[in-house]
């Protein structure tokens, strides 16, 4: 069993769930930030991230992450 598993069972953090959600938040915010270029904007303003558990618990659990901000164009 590897050191991160020991973690997942007696709790602290697991460099594999950092990392999991790591790659979500950067996931998440690059699509943010195409939906802002898309409506023509040149920034995203207030962005807020929710973590949300949406299944279950522990290792067969799923986590929603969903990012919202205000999309704003700086040119006038």
């Amino acid at each position: 069993m590897k050191f991160t598993g020991l973690r997942d069972i007696f709790g602290g953090k697991s460099a594999a769930m950092q990392n999991t959600l790591r790659d979500a938040r950067k996931t998440a915010l690059a699509k943010l930030r195409r939906e802002a270029l898309f409506v023509g904007a040149d920034a995203v303003i207030g962005v807020d991230l929710d973590y949300q558990e949406i299944i279950g618990g522990g290792k067969n659990g799923m986590i929603m992450l969903l990012a919202s901000g205000t999309a704003v164009s700086l040119k006038r």
